[in-house]
């Protein structure tokens, strides 16, 4: 079975349990997938699986090298890579969708954060400011970065103001709500990342990290 799962993010929404509590969930449209190609320790140094996502109807965006690598299946918009539990089962062409997964069942989710552009260290790095107050002149910037005399310089990794967002965010041990295999939908407990329409990646507990 694949242990993972590629899909767009839909929105957030809430739904009801059986005891009338709310639940905050965000709705993924998931899969299916087609196996692209095999990997296999003797040919590729490690086992996994590559799968194509949403079928490129446009020819011109397929290149004669893509042309050759999808030569027994249809062209696809995304490729990815997931591990899977027997490599010997698994054959190029053969599809999965979102019912390997079940409700309950923990999983990670991957994507790219929203982009803020460039942005100061209060808001990209929670710092608390100074004194909003008349006579006052430090208000939102970052305060001394130098370190007196010794070492003299400012150290790699210290929090300045740059570009926040628009980065690889993955978020862990998030619980399956809803699984409804008849809309390829999956309703995941709480928020993830990536902006509505984004691509994400959902992996199961036992997948290798990412």
């Amino acid at each position: 079975m694949l242990n993972g799962m590629l899909g767009r993010k839909i929105g957030m929404t809430q739904v009801f349990t059986a005891d009338g509590q709310r639940v905050p969930v965000t709705v993924v449209q998931t899969g299916p997938v087609t196996v692209v190609q095999v990997k296999t320790t003797d040919k590729d140094g490690y086992e996994s699986v590559q799968v194509g996502f949403e079928p490129q109807t446009k020819a011109k965006k397929v290149n004669s090298p893509m042309r050759g690598h999808f030569k027994d299946v249809p062209p696809m918009k995304v490729l990815r890579e997931f591990g899977v539990d027997n490599i010997a089962q698994v054959q190029v062409g053969q599809t999965f969708d979102l019912t390997i997964f079940a409700e309950g069942e923990q999983v990670n989710v991957s994507g790219i954060s929203k982009g803020k552009g460039f942005q100061g260290v209060i808001k990209r790095h929670h710092f608390q400011g100074g004194p909003e107050t008349h006579g006052s002149r430090f208000h939102r910037a970052p305060g001394a970065i130098g370190n007196r005399t010794f070492p003299g310089r400012v150290f790699p990794g210290k929090r300045m103001p740059g570009h926040m967002g628009d980065r690889r965010v993955t978020v862990r041990n998030l619980k399956i709500h809803s699984v409804i295999p008849e809309k390829n939908l999956l309703l995941i407990r709480g928020a993830i990342p990536s902006h509505t329409g984004a691509l994400v990646e959902i992996r199961k507990q036992t997948a290798r990290p990412t």
